[in-house]
């Protein structure tokens, strides 16, 4: 079932959005400012995401940017009030896919929902079944799947999302900044020992009951991940 974000600060329209897409058979999920909506496209999957421009906290070719810098693939329509010429080019040039002006015919709205979809998965034939693999480990990010040695692993979210970081970037020397901007979207702080704890949690199920290790440490430097 595709997951749809709604960030909209209007509670009736973003509600009858809800509505309308769960009638549809989609999930949905609803977010009312641009800072929680910039969250949570970050944190969670999804397969589109319906972003207002006028929104608190953070306007939404703000949030859009943001997102794209992060998660380039996913789609993006921009909902808006306004449809001047300079509002559309602006939106699109921060990064979204589509624009529809308020008030819009819900059916036209999805129906923009299911093109910018199937044009998704025009462009990225290859996330259908796509694995990532390392010696024997292996990871299916549509099933989101992790298996070792035959074994099926059992991962949270963001113990997924930062082994898949590692994957992407395997045999590449990783500092605790780097993943902490890229697993967790935050500033690196010093004194936090979040990295090394999701680390170690990995570690756990990821390498301790198997050889060769994988996750290696590189002290001073940060993490790999190696055959060694």
């Amino acid at each position: 079932m595709r997951k749809i974000l709604i960030i909209e600060d209007d509670k009736r329209i973003a509600q009858n959005i809800y509505r309308g897409l769960v009638s549809e058979h989609f999930e949905a999920e609803i977010a009312q400012d641009g800072i929680t909506g910039k969250q949570l496209a970050l944190d969670k999957k999804f397969d589109l995401i319906l972003l207002d421009v006028n929104l608190p906290g953070m306007r939404g070719f703000e949030v859009c940017q943001q997102i794209r810098l992060y998660k380039p693939a996913i789609p993006i329509i921009m909902l808006t009030a306004y449809g001047e010429i300079e509002d559309k080019v602006e939106g699109l040039g921060r990064g979204a896919d589509d624009y529809i002006v308020k008030p819009f015919d819900f059916r036209e709205l999805l129906a923009r929902i299911h093109a910018a979809l199937r044009l998704s998965e025009i462009r990225n034939p290859e996330t259908v079944n796509k694995t990532l693999k390392m010696a024997d480990l292996v990871m299916n990010l549509t099933t989101k799947e992790v298996v070792r040695a035959g074994k099926s692993i059992e991962l949270t979210a963001k113990e997924f999302a930062l082994l898949e970081y590692f994957l992407v970037n395997r045999g590449r020397v990783i500092s605790k900044m780097d993943l902490a901007e890229h697993v967790w979207h935050l500033n690196f702080d010093p004194g936090t020992n979040v990295v090394e704890v999701y680390i170690n949690y990995l570690r756990k199920k990821v390498d301790k009951d198997f050889s060769p290790k994988l996750i290696h440490t590189r002290p001073g430097l940060g993490y790999i991940l190696k055959e060694e």
